[in-house]
């Protein structure tokens, strides 16, 4: 037990640390290339952010634990969403860049469409499925890179990141992204096995312990970038990562190791993932984007009543 609990704080030291220095890097490389922070949040960040989830889901899926796998990723989207972007919007609303969003958005809404079509409707999720999510991945990142070479940041305020060179950049985001997914991991084994022990189904500890734990990386990049004053590196995180959730993340698990909808929990009579889980993934990023696209800004109501969702889906996937 006490090598466990050593671990545990070993695994939280990482991951401040790691924090700490991928955002100095990430805001370094955007400032040295004049590019939007979101959109540097949307790519670069939220790759290394979702490090632990790709590792998580695709272990998952090379040993068959589809429960794993799936709850996983949309877990992830809905902790991100309603947990760690709610706090940030609580705590500091800011105005955002509508033109910067405005893609991003799109497409994580035409993904998770086509994600949710494969659940209704077919009920499971095939290689070619997995595949295609892939390759949307690859067109997500290469239609983003194009847009920040002809959108350059204009900000004046190129404040001096300590004056780093960019490979010393490159490094710092390098060396974080390494710290934050091995503290997450160390964080991730000891909710698991807690979770087991308590007789949880695999899905519900994809949904919520093993979702939190993978998206600490999240909530430590977000706590870092308001604390540093990069607001809209975190809201960029934030949504990037959830792309990813579904395009890398699940993408790469299902092909894999293609697997069905988990059914280990109904709601009268009916898979309460297709009543409970998916819809509430749909409904929080709504709820961050939708008047943040109308307003450009977020609002801290939007934070507050995410917060309450996330409390209520928590509580119903543990005791109801």
């Amino acid at each position: 037990m006490v090598v466990t609990v050593l671990l545990f704080l070993l695994g939280f030291v990482l991951l401040i640390k790691g924090g700490d220095w991928f955002v100095d890097g990430a805001t370094g490389i955007a400032h040295h290339f004049h590019l939007p922070e979101l959109l540097i949040g949307a790519t670069v960040v939220s790759i290394g952010t979702t490090l632990p989830e790709v590792m998580v889901s695709s272990q998952a899926a090379i040993i068959g634990n589809s429960g794993i796998s799936y709850g996983n990723a949309i877990g992830s989207i809905i902790c991100n969403t309603s947990l760690i972007a709610a706090l940030t919007i609580a705590i500091r609303p800011s105005a955002v860049d509508r033109t910067s969003l405005r893609f991003p958005s799109i497409f994580f809404f035409a993904v998770a469409a086509l994600y949710a079509v494969c659940a209704y409707l077919f009920g499971e999720f095939t290689r070619a499925m997995g595949i295609a999510l892939l390759v949307l991945f690859i067109f997500y990142m290469v239609t983003t890179v194009r847009m920040m070479k002809k959108n350059p940041s204009e900000s004046a305020e190129e404040e001096k990141v300590k004056e780093r060179t960019l490979p010393q950049n490159f490094l710092f985001l390098v060396v974080g992204a390494v710290c934050i997914a091995f503290g997450a991991n160390l964080l991730v084994n000891n909710g698991t096995l807690i979770a087991q022990a308590l007789g949880v189904p695999d899905s519900v500890i994809g949904l919520t312990m093993v979702a939190l734990g993978t998206s600490l990386p999240e909530l430590i990049t977000a706590i870092t970038s308001l604390i540093k004053g990069h607001s809209a590196l975190s809201l960029g995180n934030i949504l990037g990562a959830n792309i990813f959730n579904i395009v890398l993340v699940s993408g790469l698990a299902i092909t894999i190791s293609p697997f069905g909808v988990p059914a280990e929990k109904l709601i009268a009579g009916r898979n309460a993932s297709l009543v409970v889980d998916i819809p509430v993934m749909f409904a929080v990023m709504a709820i961050m984007l939708l008047p943040a696209l109308r307003d450009g800004r977020l609002k801290r109501w939007q934070g507050i009543l995410l917060l309450a969702i996330y409390i209520g889906f928590t509580c119903f996937q543990f005791f109801l």
